[in-house]
Order: structure tokens, then sequence, then C-alpha cells
């Protein structure tokens, strides 16, 4: 278990999605909030209703909050729970990708487009059409085409789309038990960042013999929390094992793979859930994750913290040896 310091500590954050942008290291939360909904299995009790945005010059430095820049009540086609959200940029514009039940309870995933990499964000007025299920991740390739990557089991509902409609009944059975594992979604995405511009596809995660990972292998298939990111020309599909707890990784030749298995990069948290993301930033690579310690424990206020992670010569990640130095989170300063 990892025992670094949160990056802030005056509010709980989750489900860090970090970027680069104009030379400065932002991080896209989910923000826990106290609540007194009991713990269960479709995830309730992560009861979120807005976001904030962090940004930092250097890792382990001064953090900024820039304060809320979306909420709830700011987008019509929301009912409940905005969670894990992602962000990117093209064409001079910032996107602000995030799931939220709308209002019949089925979770999609919505965009709001900002001027800047802090926002405010302001929402379109519905969420992008063919999507569902929770944790959208972007991933804006070299050659500029932008893809979307998003699900999750049990409370994020995708094994409620099995089908090509959603089936409320499915979530008695919560995920396959047998045959091969459902798989994450990826779905290209127009110029504007609005939209899908293409069918949405399967992201299949292949063993060692070229075989799709089955539902039964809880300790290496998909549950939640997809990323995507490239190094040296490979593209890295990580992603949460869920009731495992573990973070894992599989690598493949373009965005829709399919992705070979490649190993774990974390072991679990304190804390039930485990989310992630990847970035590089002034040379370094890094892992955002979260865990509940800030919180004593509660599964659902959890908080941001950052590790360094290596590629091997064979390209297979690992922690570093030396962890980035955050012996006490640096208070944060309030903009706006």
């Amino acid at each position: 278990m990892a025992d670094k310091q949160p990056i802030v500590t005056h509010v709980y954050t989750a489900d860090p999605s970090a970027h680069v942008f104009n030379g400065k290291l932002y991080i896209y939360p989910s923000h826990d909030r106290e609540t007194d909904i009991k713990d269960n299995d479709n995830g309730d009790q992560y009861d979120m209703a807005d976001y904030h945005v962090f940004s930092m010059e250097e890792v382990g430095g001064q953090v900024t909050d820039h304060g809320v820049v979306l909420k709830q009540e700011d987008v019509p086609w929301v009912s409940k729970q905005l969670w894990a959200p992602d962000a990117a940029t093209k064409n001079g514009k910032y996107y602000l990708y995030f799931p939220a039940r709308d209002k019949d309870g089925i979770f999609r995933v919505g965009v709001a487009v900002g001027d800047k990499p802090e926002g405010p964000f302001k929402p379109e007025p519905d969420y992008i059409k063919g999507s569902f299920s929770i944790d959208p991740a972007t991933f804006v390739d070299d050659d500029g085409e932008a893809y979307l990557f998003f699900g999750g089991i049990w409370g994020g509902q995708l094994q409620c789309w099995t089908k090509a409609t959603f089936d409320r009944d499915a979530y008695a059975g919560m995920e396959a038990t047998s045959g091969d594992a459902l798989t994450a979604k990826v779905g290209k995405l127009t110029e504007d960042m609005t939209q899908f511009a293409s069918d949405v596809r399967d992201v299949v995660i292949l063993d060692e013999a070229g075989k799709p990972l089955q539902a039964t292998d809880h300790d290496r298939r998909f549950f939640e929390a997809a990323w995507m990111h490239k190094y040296q020309g490979k593209y890295y599909f990580s992603y949460s094992t869920g009731d495992t707890h573990y973070l894992c990784y599989a690598t493949g030749d373009n965005p829709y793979g399919p992705f070979t298995y490649g190993g774990r990069i974390f072991e679990p948290v304190v804390g039930w859930t485990t989310h992630h993301s990847i970035a590089e930033f002034k040379g370094k690579w890094y892992l955002f994750y979260h865990d509940s310690t800030l919180s004593k424990g509660r599964n659902h206020l959890r908080c941001v913290k950052i590790r360094e992670i290596v590629y091997d010569s064979e390209g297979r990640i690992k922690l570093a040896e030396e962890q980035p130095v955050l012996e006490e989170a640096p208070p944060a300063k309030l903009e706006g």
C-alpha cells in the first residue's frame, strides 16, 4: 500500500484525471462529500454534485484550487451523481467529460466546454448521443484524432448494455459469470469533441495466448476506470479490476486495440475503489490515484495522491524506486 500524502486536504477528492496544459499540471477529480447514504454495490454513497479543478507548477509544490467549475444544477439532463470526469483540449478549447444519471436514472456521459483548462465549463444541453455507463477518459492521438473511452460494472451499469438497449433487469446479475469478460467501450469523437463520430467498439483485452480475458479472471479483467496513454509509440490501456482492487494495464498498436495484458501497476489501496490516470510532466511519468486514508478508511471520502512510475527496457510499467516527496500537503489557494 502507498503511504504518501494527499495533494489537498481541505476537500475530499477522488478519481483523478491528470493532464499537462500550457506547461502546467492540471488534475480533474471527482468531489466526494459527506452523506448518510449507506454503502451499497450500486454506489449510491458516492453522491457527488460538482467538480473542482486543481493545478500545480511542480509535483509536490503549491496546489491551486480553482474552485467549482461545474455543478449538477447547471446540467439540464442530470438528476444526480457527477462521478469521475476527464478533460481534453483541441482547437483552442477545453472539454470536461463527465458521467451522471439522467432523469431516468441511467448513467450517460456529458461534455462541457471552456476557454481555459481551469474552466469554468459550460455544459452542452444534452448528453453525448450513444453514450452510457461511467468513467469517461479522453485520448487525443498525435494525428489529432480524439477518442472517448468509458465503462464501469455494477453501479456503473455497463452490465445493463450487453444488448442494444438499457436492460434494467441486468442489475440483478451485476456482471457476467462466465464467458468473455465485459469490456470497456471506445468511440472516436467528432472534430468539435462533443459527439461520437463512429460507432462505439469493445476494448478487448487478450491474455498471453491471444484469447480474450474471461469474466472469471477477476485479477486481470476490466471492471472500471479506463485510461489511455502512449509511450514510445505503444498504446497503454490501463484500468481497475474493481472487486479485486488492482490497477492493471494492457498494450496495443492502436487506440482501438485489441490490447494484450501487461501486468499490474498498483496493489490495493485503503478503501474499496481504485481509480487512476497516468501522465508525463517535465520529463517524468506519474501515476495519479486515490485512497481513503484522509477519512480514515471511509470508502466514499477519498483523497488524491501521486506516485512516480518508470518503464523498463521491455516497456513494462513499474513504480519508481524513489517516490515524489510530499511530506505535507501544501495549502490550497482558492482562485476566483
